[in-house]
């Protein structure tokens, strides 16, 4: 970051008989040195390399300084490491870190060709924007906006970056499917009120296998939980299957997706499903037994009882068919608590313990996948005043998502931080203080000798040399 030339001294409290004074003098110090972990995930596997393939840049290239790869490492990056809003771009295209990661030649923007944008390695928030408000239909003979994005491919890209880190299929594979509300604070267009939810909201689709996101689409309130997810799961199991066509695959979601279309499809196509099931009046009576002696259980020991039954149902109207159900009777402090899910695994397959225990109550941890992108990397900065900006903002915190998935998945590995949430990993991670010198041959990144950890930031770095080369990446 430039200084001014007159700095300002802050006097603090002394230490003793020294006095404590601070200036903004430091040079070129950055608190993001970290973040060439990032560099390196994405120097190999190409993950945004081939998002930026998903985009026609219109403008004229003997004019163009920043080039659609450049903006989107610059705008995603930004999002790992904890800068949410396009605002913060204006002070960070100064940082010859970020610079670096985003593979500028020029960290130091001493050679940029008008003079008011020397010292200014990166774009700005006015340049960064055409990403995402660029129309569908702009072509080069468009004003200023002009880097038009292909949806369609964004959204089989995420499948694809999985299929490629994952090499060779796994046993079995589970996608996930959730819905979660995203409020809103404006006129955007596409927002609707939910009376779940109690606020003015989106409703984006989720669906994950294991902790690897493969859809998030952005979709208004006003609409059923499950609308459109048979869409993105055909477009999703027919990439996984042209593929890895003899892997089994298994839908599973909560009661919000226990839908007869859904569950026709999946018969229809060769695929499991395991999905919540809302209670109601006959499925109560239908386990009453159960729940007596739930009660019962509980009234002797003071401790949780569940009790569990295997029995077919169809509703009155809705289903085409009967289907297996497994009920469990549970009895709490509180009192009765049955809950009921619906599958097309058989018997000798899973018991009904094993079924929803084991099986069913997996799918909470997606949950707490949503929650981290959310929170951590931005997913509801849905601020924009059109759904297709918004959309494309959903889909760069789903790839800064990505990136950290990546250095979770392999870099942490067999560490005890292999579980961490995004926000942890980029506290310890990717938050280091570094002094940034550059010379002709090198830069250089002095980072903090005081950091605490300096061991686990030197696991990850060989993890990932030596795991990620391994992998066969487009």
């Amino acid at each position: 970051m430039q200084t001014q030339c007159n700095q300002r001294t802050f006097g603090f409290e002394a230490l003793g008989r020294r006095e404590v004074v601070a200036r903004f003098d430091g040079g070129p110090i950055t608190s993001d040195a970290g973040g060439l972990l990032l560099r390196e995930v994405e120097q190999r596997t190409g993950i945004l390399r081939q998002l930026a393939e998903c985009f026609t840049d219109h403008r004229d290239a003997d004019l163009t300084e920043h080039s659609v790869e450049e903006l989107l490492r610059q705008r995603i990056f930004g999002l790992a490491l904890g800068y949410e809003d396009l605002n913060d771009h204006d002070r960070l295209r100064h940082d010859p870190l970020l610079a670096t990661l985003v593979g500028k030649r020029d960290p130091t923007g001493d050679g940029r060709t008008r003079r008011r944008d020397r010292g200014k390695a990166l774009a700005g928030r006015n340049t960064l924007n055409r990403l995402e408000l660029t129309p569908p239909a702009a072509d080069k003979n468009s004003r200023y906006k002009k880097i038009a994005a292909d949806t369609s491919r964004i959204e089989r890209l995420f499948v694809d970056v999985f299929l490629q880190l994952h090499g060779k299929p796994p046993p079995r594979i589970v996608l996930d499917l959730d819905a979660t509300d995203d409020p809103v604070h404006g006129d955007q267009l596409g927002r609707f009120f939910h009376g779940y939810y109690k606020s003015y909201c989106y409703l984006p689709l989720y669906i994950f296998c294991g902790d690897d996101l493969l859809c998030a689409k952005l979709r208004p309130a006003d609409i059923d939980a499950a609308a459109g997810s048979v869409k993105q799961l055909a477009r999703i199991v027919g990439q996984i299957r042209q593929a890895w066509p003899d892997v089994p695959i298994v839908i599973r979601g909560d009661s919000g997706f226990c839908r007869e279309l859904i569950m026709r499809w999946c018969e229809e196509n060769g695929v499991d499903f395991l999905l919540g099931l809302a209670k109601n009046k006959r499925l109560k009576r239908i386990i009453g037994k159960e729940l007596h002696e739930a009660k019962h259980e509980f009234e002797a020991t003071g401790k949780a009882a569940r009790v569990f039954k295997d029995f077919t149902y169809r509703t009155h109207k809705s289903w085409s068919r009967k289907r297996r159900v497994v009920g469990k009777a549970e009895h709490l402090r509180k009192g009765s608590n049955p809950r009921f899910v619906v599958t097309s695994f058989k018997p000798e397959e899973f018991d009904a313990r094993t079924l929803y225990e084991d099986e069913y109550c997996k799918r909470g941890e997606m949950e707490n996948r949503i929650k981290e992108q959310q929170l951590y990397l931005f997913a509801d900065r849905t601020s924009a005043a059109t759904m297709r900006a918004n959309q494309l903002r959903l889909w760069f915190s789903s790839a800064a998502y990505t990136l950290l998935q990546v250095i979770r998945r392999f870099g942490l590995k067999d560490t005890p931080w292999a579980r961490a949430r995004c926000d942890t990993i980029r506290l310890k991670l990717l938050k280091i203080g570094a002094r940034v010198r550059i010379t002709v041959r090198r830069i250089w990144l002095s980072m903090a000798e005081s950091c605490p950890y300096q061991t686990l930031f030197a696991t990850v770095y060989d993890n990932l040399q030596r795991r990620l080369p391994q992998m066969a990446l487009g």
